[in-house]
């Protein structure tokens, strides 16, 4: 078996993260990725196979995005966004992320594949699907116009 020495990331290689709720530009967590040096590269969608739900029973509110099959169900494009971070700084990015959310790989509106924030299925299992808003941003706006009528 040869001998496999692990090498320190390059201090100048990047990744593509996208967010969909709580980390987006102006929301409460988005100081999780500015505090590690991640910028904003792009305000997109995600290919239209996705829901996302309003978790419940979550300290601050944040929402969750699922991958279905598009065979089987109508998904949707979701609005996200597209920072990019420092490669050095993702694991400790990661390592904040509360059950039932996670990373995995998005695809965006334009084929394109990044890391990003889903749900584990526990996760919806009492949520709200709030698809159909198209983001979170949209959401919040539509439930904070609903409670003031």
């Amino acid at each position: 078996m040869p001998d496999r020495q692990m090498q320190d990331p390059d201090p100048a290689a990047m990744i593509e993260v996208a967010v969909v709720g709580a980390h987006l530009d102006g929301e409460p967590l988005n100081y999780q990725l500015v505090d590690r040096q991640a910028h904003l590269v792009a305000a997109t969608h995600t290919a239209p196979i996705y829901k996302l739900y309003a978790l419940t029973g979550t300290k601050l509110p944040k929402p969750g995005l699922m991958r279905i099959d598009p065979k089987q169900e109508t998904g949707h494009g979701i609005e996200v966004e597209v920072w990019e971070m420092p490669l050095v700084n993702f694991g400790s990015f990661v390592a904040l992320i509360p059950a039932p959310l996670g990373i995995g790989t998005i695809t965006l509106e334009s084929g394109k594949q990044v890391k990003g924030f889903i749900c584990e299925a526990e996760g919806i299992k009492t949520a709200i699907d709030i698809s159909a808003c198209g983001g979170w941003r949209s959401y919040l706006s539509d439930s904070k116009s609903a409670s003031n009528s």
